[in-house]
């Protein structure tokens, strides 16, 4: 009888016990997972939107296909043709557009280094579409910076061009698949302070600016014609 009764009471202390390890069991999962779910929500907070990476890839594709489009089978005269003695040729704006390329994503990159600072959004003062808009408006003319004047950087045109399309192609991938926080770390200019975001649409921008300028040279009345 004490026996039955001894098993009987083992059996049900053995299932409580069980139990309350499979309670547990459960409300460690669930902590678990709430961190998680917390971890991953402030992740994607401080990613880009899709709405942004496709506003930039966009411009980014845009103005690389313009580009590409203007520049496509010219001669090395017409290439090199310069409207006057200190204006740059078609190649020379090419190789301005892929050094500022370069310069502008290592920019991004040095900037993502430092701690990401929402408190310094405040200083920023150009909105997405007024900074495009700005940048792309060749009515007002800017003096390029030394370290971004065409040198013969790349060895000539083709190894200038080659650069553009790897390091453009390298942008666009970057900007449809980063989880980096571009909204909140930025880059000093003289025109002011912008997100790194900005930045990268500034450099899609900037290569639209000086598009237009190759089509002015195409334009312009000694341009050489084909074939010469």
């Amino acid at each position: 009888m004490y026996r039955a009764d001894g098993e009987v009471l083992a059996s049900t202390y053995n299932a409580t016990i069980f139990k309350l390890k499979v309670y547990r069991m459960k409300q460690n999962m669930l902590f678990f997972a709430t961190i998680a779910i917390w971890a991953l929500s402030f992740i994607n907070s401080a990613t880009l939107s899709q709405g942004e990476r496709k506003k930039a890839s966009a411009l980014l594709e845009e103005t690389r296909d313009n580009l590409l489009k203007k520049i496509s089978g010219l001669s090395q005269v017409q290439l090199n043709f310069k409207p006057n003695a200190s204006a740059w040729s078609i190649a020379e704006c090419l190789e301005h557009i892929t050094v500022s390329e370069n310069t502008f994503f290592d920019l991004t990159q040095t900037a993502l280094k430092e701690p990401a600072d929402p408190s310094k959004r405040t200083e920023i003062k150009m909105s997405d579409e007024a900074l495009v808009n700005s940048v792309m408006d060749r009515s007002t003319k800017r003096k390029t910076q030394e370290m971004l004047e065409p040198s013969g950087k790349f060895g000539g045109f083709e190894g200038t061009l080659q650069e553009f399309k790897t390091k453009r192609e390298r942008n666009i991938i970057y900007i449809k698949t980063t989880v980096d926080d571009l909204r909140n770390h930025y880059n000093d200019f003289p025109f002011g302070k912008l997100d790194t975001y900005q930045t990268i649409l500034l450099m899609a921008a900037h290569s639209k600016r000086h598009t237009d300028q190759i089509v002015e040279i195409l334009n312009h009345p000694d341009f050489p014609k084909k074939g010469k």
